[in-house]
């Protein structure tokens, strides 16, 4: 029985963490620049963003607030959504 808990202990250990960096990420900022045809957004803290081919702009302009989700994809952040913040 022994022999079974520790590998099966393992395998949920090692699942875990992999959904774990999987999860979506979230950060706030303000918009140091947006260009719709290079489909990216940089924030004022120089993080920046891969826009999706699907992304429909809600009206964003250097100096707006945004609270933008995320994921990488190789080493780039892709982001799903950006929202305005008010």
């Amino acid at each position: 029985m022994r022999k079974l808990v520790v590998p099966a202990a393992a395998a949920a250990i090692l699942a875990t963490s992999a959904f774990a960096f999987a999860a979506t990420q979230h950060t706030d900022g303000t918009i140091k620049t947006f260009d719709s045809k290079a489909m990216s957004l940089v924030l004022a803290d120089g993080t920046s963003f891969v826009l999706p081919k699907h992304f429909k702009d809600p009206g964003l302009k250097a100096g707006e607030k945004v609270s933008v989700m995320w994921d990488m994809s190789g080493k780039n952040k892709i982001a799903e959504t950006v929202k305005l913040v008010k």
